[in-house]
C-alpha cells in the first residue's frame, strides 16, 4: 500500500472509479476477514494451514457477512453503496488488488464473481413471510420499482 493507510487508498480508488460508495470497501475488507476466519476453522478441523480465498468463497463470505450485519436491510445497504450484482463485488475486489491492498493469484480474475447469486433470492427472500418465500420469483427492486406489475 506504499505507506498509505486503508482510508487513503480507498479515497484514491474512488477518485479513479467513483461507481461505489466508500463504505462498501470497508465492508469488503471485513467480509474477507469473516471469510478467512470461517475458512481457518475448516482448515483447523482438517489439520491444514491457511490458503488463498477464491472468488466463489469470498462471494459466500460476503453473503454471510451481509446477512449477519444488515439482516433484512442487506440489499438496501448494498444498493445504497452502488452494488447491484455479484460482478460489482469483483470490480471492488480488483480495485483493491490494483492498489495493492488485496493479493491475487494467476488464476484469479473479475469473472470469478460473475456467476454468483441473485440479490433478491439471497438478500430478500430469507426474510419474506413463508408463503412468499416459497414463491418462484422475488420481486426485483433494483429498478426503483419501475417494472413492478
Amino acid at each position: 500500500m506504499n505507506g498509505k493507510n486503508f482510508t487513503e487508498v480507498v479515497d484514491l480508488i474512488i477518485k479513479e472509479d467513483g461507481r461505489y460508495h466508500k463504505g462498501v470497501y470497508f465492508f469488503i475488507r471485513k467480509a474477507l476477514d469473516h471469510t478467512l476466519k470461517h475458512l481457518k476453522k475448516d482448515l483447523d478441523i482438517q489439520g491444514k494451514g491457511t490458503r488463498h480465498v477464491s472468488g466463489a468463497e469470498l462471494l459466500e463470505g460476503i453473503r454471510q457477512y451481509a446477512l449477519k450485519q444488515f439482516g433484512p436491510l442487506a440489499r438496501t445497504v448494498l444498493l445504497h453503496w452502488g452494488v447491484t450484482k455479484c460482478s460489482d463485488f469483483g470490480d471492488i475486489v480488483f480495485n483493491l488488488v490494483d492498489f495493492g491492498v488485496f493479493g491475487k493469484t494467476e488464476h484469479d480474475n473479475r469473472e470469478d464473481f460473475s456467476d454468483g447469486y441473485e440479490f433478491g433470492e439471497t438478500f430478500e427472500k430469507p426474510f419474506l413471510p413463508e408463503r412468499l418465500r416459497n414463491s418462484d420469483k422475488v420481486e426485483d427492486v433494483s429498478d426503483g420499482g419501475e417494472n413492478r406489475s
